[in-house]
């Protein structure tokens, strides 16, 4: 039987199917009522893992679901995620990976999530025009201070994750996967070698799963969406795989975690299994689409 949870860091338990709150409008308006009703009723449902980051609003993110959850209750774990920056006289997102940025970028995490310390921070990319040592270098200080408790790396290689490894213990890696996009497996493998979680983001592929005629032939044997049934293969492929899917509405929230409870045979999970990847390439650019 599938696991239902998972201890991120070989310590920090968490239910393996968490949500991830990119997707959460935060302007002022009946759609920021209708986020913090969605992240409410996600603890409600019992999903202990949230994940956020800076780039999602600037920090706007953050701060609904502090609005919305705080004071946390006990195991609730919100990971956001650092490295990325508006600059230029259009204020485009770059990687910005630098010492002073991370710094900064944490503080201001820790005032918006109104914590004292973040138990799973995650680098949102590597800065290619500053030394990965300095990037986790800086992550590895702020966890000795007592501002992290656990560190994570997000869109990395295998090489990355084991330089990464050299210097400081990593808990997480959040890199793009799904039915039809497995472009990262070996950094699955890795991760799974390793006992690191990986959290896959895009973890449906936005509805082209459904277009499969596979996955649809499944979906309607088992009498279950397309979408539960890309979870749920996420969730049979690998005991360290921590789904995030993210949404902004109650319903599709309650269809998301009902996957959990989806039951693919050995016979299904071959059939998904053999299905041709549709890869969507790599991620060269920061986009509000990033994981």
């Amino acid at each position: 039987m599938t696991s239902t949870a998972f201890r991120i860091g070989g310590d920090l338990s968490v239910r393996r199917l968490g949500f991830g709150a990119m997707h959460l409008a935060t302007e002022p308006g009946p759609a920021r009522e209708t986020s913090l009703a969605v992240a409410r009723r996600a603890v409600e449902l019992g999903i202990t893992l949230i994940d956020t980051a800076y780039l999602y609003g600037g920090g706007a993110n953050e701060e609904l679901l502090a609005e919305a959850l705080h004071p946390y209750p006990d195991g609730l774990l919100i990971t956001t995620k650092v490295g990325v920056a508006q600059s230029g006289p259009l204020g485009e997102w770059q990687l910005a990976g630098r010492p002073e940025v991370l710094r900064d970028q944490v503080e201001q995490a820790l005032r918006r999530l109104r914590v004292e310390r973040i138990e799973l921070l995650q680098l949102h990319r590597v800065d290619p025009r500053t030394p990965l040592a300095d990037q986790v270098g800086t992550l590895r200080d702020l966890r000795t201070e007592g501002k992290i408790g656990r560190i994570g790396l997000s869109e990395v290689t295998v090489d990355e994750l084991d330089q990464a490894r050299r210097i400081v213990d990593i808990a997480s890696v959040q890199n793009r996967y799904n039915l039809l996009d497995r472009e990262h497996e070996p950094v699955l493998a890795a991760c799974a070698a390793a006992g690191i979680a990986f959290l896959p983001w895009r973890p449906v592929a936005w509805g082209e799963s459904g277009a499969r005629a596979e996955v649809a032939a499944v979906a309607a044997e088992l009498d279950a969406t397309p979408t539960q049934v890309a979870l749920a293969w996420l969730l049979g492929r690998s005991p360290v795989i921590l789904p995030i899917p993210g949404t902004a509405r109650i319903d599709h929230l309650e269809e998301n975690l009902a996957a959990e409870r989806l039951h693919l045979t050995r016979a299904h999970h071959d059939r998904l299994d053999r299905l041709p990847e549709l890869t969507q390439g790599s991620v060269s650019s920061v986009t509000t689409e990033a994981g």
